[in-house]
């Protein structure tokens, strides 16, 4: 039950998220639920096609498809509104949602006997891989590739998972305390992965 209550909350927190940059691109109605949708089980539907589980699977889910379209609505009924606790409470959201799905994935994989890297991919696409779609169709550079610390805290997830480290419920409890933490205090605090920019070397080079 509380893996349940988890992923409504990523659920939801994804899906506002692609609804609220389908209205900052000034999409049209159906273009604010496809995206918002897109966001939400994108990265699910992904790392089914490459670990083996059935894209059937996805329908299933239904209680969380009528989350995500619930919240879709409400940010297209109510922008202004929600966008006031969206700022305040989004990235909590995002960072919960994060953790809870990229363990999931990661789950998924290892109970299917992938190896570990097949285990990280899957942790990487089921948190991270909805924002990079959402980011392309959008037609935006994806935010989990260049900016922020985001992606690299599913891998954690999925090495833990996959080398074993975190098998018992409370141990998968505790990674995802940890994982959401970990977010949490990397946008707090603006940490960055180290960055190295072409373009910029080469007008120092010809300056100097």
């Amino acid at each position: 039950m509380t893996w349940e209550v988890l992923s409504i909350i990523g659920t939801a927190a994804f899906a506002i998220s692609g609804a609220i940059v389908a209205m900052e691109e000034e999409y049209d109605i159906l273009g604010v639920y496809i995206l918002g949708i897109v966001t939400a089980f994108g990265g699910g539907a992904i790392r089914n096609l490459l670990i083996g589980v059935p894209v059937s699977a996805l329908w299933e889910q239904g209680l969380y498809f009528q989350v995500a379209l619930f919240s879709i609505t409400l940010v297209f009924i109510f922008p202004r509104m929600l966008m006031k606790h969206w700022n305040r409470w989004g990235n909590f959201t995002d960072a919960i949602g994060l953790s809870a799905f990229a363990i999931q994935g990661a789950l998924y994989a290892a109970e299917m006997q992938h190896p570990l890297s097949a285990v990280i991919v899957a942790a990487v696409l089921t948190g991270s891989g909805g924002g990079i779609v959402r980011d392309l169709l959008a037609r935006r550079k994806p935010l989990v590739l260049r900016a922020e610390i985001y992606a690299a805290w599913a891998i954690i997830g999925g090495l833990f998972i996959g080398v074993g480290w975190a098998a018992s419920p409370l141990e998968l409890y505790t990674l995802f305390a940890v994982i959401t933490l970990l977010r949490i205090l990397s946008y707090t605090f603006n940490w960055r992965l180290p960055a190295r920019r072409i373009y910029e070397e080469q007008k120092t080079d010809l300056e100097q």
